[in-house]
């Protein structure tokens, strides 16, 4: 029950829709009174939260004599309530592009925590397209996040993203099995992994609760970028 109010929760209902929701779908057709046993919140509330699940689709009632028994539609239709969403988004995410890109600054750096914020980080380098040149990468991703390490490799090959990988001898992971390699010596050591791309850098640092910088700097990025070379022109090209 637990992790279904939570994953519903992650999807846009409230707390009390989520739970007046699978208490729906537990009795499949009962008065509001039972759902509001069931769901363990006030009676005022679980109308409230039937009125919404109703306007969303979700829910519908019939009248038997004087009461109302309610009871919810297929669970599929969550499916295309997010389709919905997603469309709506969709014819508004033009404008929302434009303002976003005249109000944000040039050059900024920004700060991500956790697991979540190194995946919005990685996602950003798909969603650039550029090349990506990238070195300290160990198999960290994989440890940590392993599907979708997986299904971040893929989409670097899906969208033909050039990647060069700088790694320490004998230490090549999935990040690397279609990029370009060199190698450096295994004594260099590191629990940062840096990511160079378009006028981007992304530093992720691996530590207990893992850390992402964003750097949004086209002098920084051309830095690193001419570091990147200076030292890819240096490595090996295969192990020794």
């Amino acid at each position: 029950m637990k992790d279904v109010i939570e994953t519903l929760k992650r999807v846009g209902f409230s707390l009390n829709e989520a739970k007046v929701y699978f208490a729906l779908i537990h009795l499949g057709s009962s008065k509001a009174g039972r759902i509001s046993k069931i769901a363990e919140i006030d009676r005022t509330s679980t109308y409230n939260s039937l009125k919404s699940l109703l306007e969303k689709g979700l829910a519908s009632y019939v009248t038997i004599g004087k009461t109302k028994w309610f009871q919810p539609t297929n669970p599929s239709k969550l499916l295309e309530l997010i389709k919905e969403q997603e469309e709506e988004i969709k014819k508004v995410l033009p404008r929302i592009i434009v303002e976003y890109k005249e109000k944000k600054l040039e050059e900024n750096v920004r700060l991500f925590k956790g697991l979540k914020g190194v995946r919005t980080v990685l996602e950003d380098i798909l969603r650039e397209n550029k090349p990506n040149l990238m070195f300290g990468s160990e198999g960290q991703l994989e440890q940590h996040i392993s599907s979708f390490a997986h299904k971040f490799v893929r989409e670097l090959k899906k969208r033909k993203i050039p990647v060069k990988s700088l790694v320490r001898e004998s230490r090549r992971d999935i990040s690397s099995r279609d990029a370009q390699v060199r190698f450096v010596p295994r004594t260099v050591t590191s629990n940062v992994v840096t990511n160079i791309y378009g006028d981007k850098i992304a530093i992720i640092i691996w530590s207990r609760t893992p850390e992402a910088i964003l750097i949004e700097n086209k002098t920084a990025a051309e830095a690193y970028r001419s570091y990147f070379n200076f030292m890819w022109e240096r490595a090996n090209k295969r192990l020794l």
